[in-house]
């Protein structure tokens, strides 16, 4: 079996690749059609104007869709994996509410345009990158908690220089996004796509939109560190038929499967 084919690496996988090719997609029909400059615009200035708007939105929103179902996963692997430690399930689950946050908050930035509603554009941003870097942050420090068991230490080490990349990626991106507002009193600075060199305030544009760009990529690149996770889970289904009766239908669990044998229900109900 060849390695991308093991267990489940195609979900980190798509979330990565997909995501990317959402900022890169929407980035180069802007670029095309002149609707924003090429040097580095925001990412939300991309995917502001049609049609890339609706390339932006579509593709995000699935995005949003992988983004629930790696975390899910995740949170059930490391279930499986720590049944008799409460405090590391205590944070696993803590884990998995951030990460539901910050996928919401993909979904309300893909459905809320930059140009259209600011606020709540800005509320989805802060939730998909604020909260996503807490995110982060929690799975590294379980990742530190389930050592040397489960992987490595530079698998730790990778993950907490994501973590601490985003955390300097927001704070470079806040101080300077400050500057740039306040140097440019009067501007709707929220709907201004193309700048001029000479302008006031072009540096912290630039120090602003380049720290976007490196938020973006430093958060999927974290995901990228699931990958050989993923590779030892396996899914087993189990279908009982408990009766014949029509309005009793067959009861179903979906199991996730780790490379020690260890197993947790991912889904269960009835047909």
């Amino acid at each position: 079996m060849w390695w991308f084919q093991r267990g489940f690496f195609f979900l980190p996988a798509a979330t990565v690749v997909w995501s990317s090719s959402t900022f890169i997609f929407s980035y180069v029909i802007a670029v095309l059609l002149r609707h924003v400059d090429p040097l580095v615009p925001y990412i939300s200035d991309t995917g502001a104007m049609a049609p890339e708007r609706c390339v932006f939105g579509i593709m995000l929103n699935i995005s949003s869709f992988l983004g629930v179902a790696t975390v899910y996963v995740r949170y059930k692997q490391v279930m499986a994996l720590n049944p008799d430690k409460p405090r590391l399930l205590q944070l696993n689950t803590v884990g998995l509410v951030l990460g539901l946050i910050s996928s919401f908050g993909l979904c309300i930035v893909a459905n809320f345009q930059k140009n259209t509603m600011i606020s709540m554009h800005l509320v989805g941003a802060i939730l998909t990158f604020g909260i996503g870097t807490l995110y982060i942050l929690f799975q590294t420090i379980i990742s530190h908690k389930m050592q040397p068991h489960i992987h490595g230490m530079g698998v730790f080490w990778v993950r907490l220089c994501l973590g601490l990349w985003c955390s300097a990626s927001i704070v470079t991106m806040f101080v300077s996004s400050v500057i740039m507002y306040s140097s440019l009193p009067g501007v709707d600075v929220a709907k201004k796509l193309h700048w001029n060199p000479e302008e006031t305030g072009y540096s912290a544009h630039i120090v602003s939109t380049i720290s976007e760009w490196s938020l973006a990529f430093s958060f999927l690149s974290f995901f990228l560190t699931y990958i050989q996770d993923f590779q030892k889970i396996t899914l087993r289904a189990e279908a009982t038929l408990q009766s014949r009766h029509l309005f009793n239908g067959p009861q179903f669990n979906v199991n996730v499967r780790t490379y020690n044998g260890e197993t947790t229900p991912l889904l269960a109900g009835s047909i």
